[in-house]
Parts: C-alpha cells; structure tokens; sequence
C-alpha cells in the first residue's frame, strides 16, 4: 500500500474542519493540532497547490480552500492507514547522552529546564482539555484522547526528572553532569 503525505492529511483535515486560506490552515494546525503537529508554511503552500491540481481542494474567489467530495475520500483513506513508525528525536536526551562535556550543574540544569517546560504544557493543556469537555462536541472524546496524550507525557516528562534529579545526586562519582 502506499503511504501518503503526513502534510496532506493534516492539510486535509484542517480543509474538513472549515475553508481557509493558506494561512488559515497553518493556523489551524497551529490552534487545534499544534500540542502534537506542526506543518511549515514551506510545506503547506505546496501541498495546497498539489491537492488543488488533484481535484482534492478547491479555491474560491477570497482564496480560501475548501476540500471537495474527493478529497474527503482522500482524507477517509489516508485516515484509515497504520501509521509509520517515527523514530525519535529527542535532543534533551542527546545533550544527556554527552553531559561528560558539560560544565558541572549544567546537564541537571538541562533536567529542571525540561521539567518546568512540562509543568508548564501541562497547565497548558489540562485548560484545553476542560475547555474540550465544557464545549461537548460530537468530536470530544477524539480530541480529548490526543490531549490526553499530551497531558500524560508531560506528567511522565515530570516524573522522569524527578527520578533523573535523583540519580544525579545518588551517584557515587562525581562527574561533570
């Protein structure tokens, strides 16, 4: 089977959601899908214009694209695929992987810095949820389990330093970390 375009499902679907301009779906991919997503305007634009030339997208006299019967068959497929694996790019645990080089206090500094960043997406999207909740849509429950998603990795983001800021003051050598 042939595996689509990661850009043009998330293209699509932002064109199933509401019309929008280019900006207007990078928009809404930053709004809706940005806690596990991202597409680049450089991605995007082409991607438009390829859909348009499939007959998957339509513009309208504002410029604004709507996805048309085909795309939506498009999207029903694209949707219905396994995705593929991604290997993962975690550039914390990279700089981690080679704290030896680090001044000492600064790999645990990198630790704290994740910590507080996942603090701070948790707040960010326990609000997202309760608003997902409060709002009651016919889509809750789909976009509450991505949220979900989010909330647990920044608890177990949490969790990790902690158990890291540990081993960092249990360990018997005193090396640069």
């Amino acid at each position: 089977m042939r595996r689509r375009s990661q850009t043009r499902l998330s293209v699509l679907g932002a064109l199933a959601t509401e019309p929008a301009t280019g900006y207007g779906v990078r928009s809404a991919i930053i709004e809706t899908l940005g806690h596990f997503w991202h597409e680049s305007f450089g991605q995007i634009y082409p991607t438009l214009t390829a859909l348009e030339a499939e007959g998957l997208v339509k513009r309208d006299k504002e410029g604004r694209f709507a996805i048309t019967s085909r795309g939506r068959a498009e999207l029903s497929a694209m949707l219905a695929e396994e995705p593929e694996p991604q290997l993962p790019r975690n550039g914390l645990l990279l700089r981690l992987f080679f704290a030896a080089h680090l001044p000492k206090g600064r790999a645990l500094a990198l630790v704290d810095a994740a910590a507080a960043s996942a603090r701070r997406k948790l707040a960010e999207l326990e609000a997202v949820e309760r608003v997902i909740v409060a709002e009651g849509r016919a889509e809750s429950a789909l976009w509450r389990a991505t949220v979900r998603y989010g909330v647990l990795h920044a608890k177990a983001t949490i969790a990790w330093a902690d158990e890291t800021r540990q081993l960092f003051t249990q360990r018997s050598s005193p090396s640069r970390g």
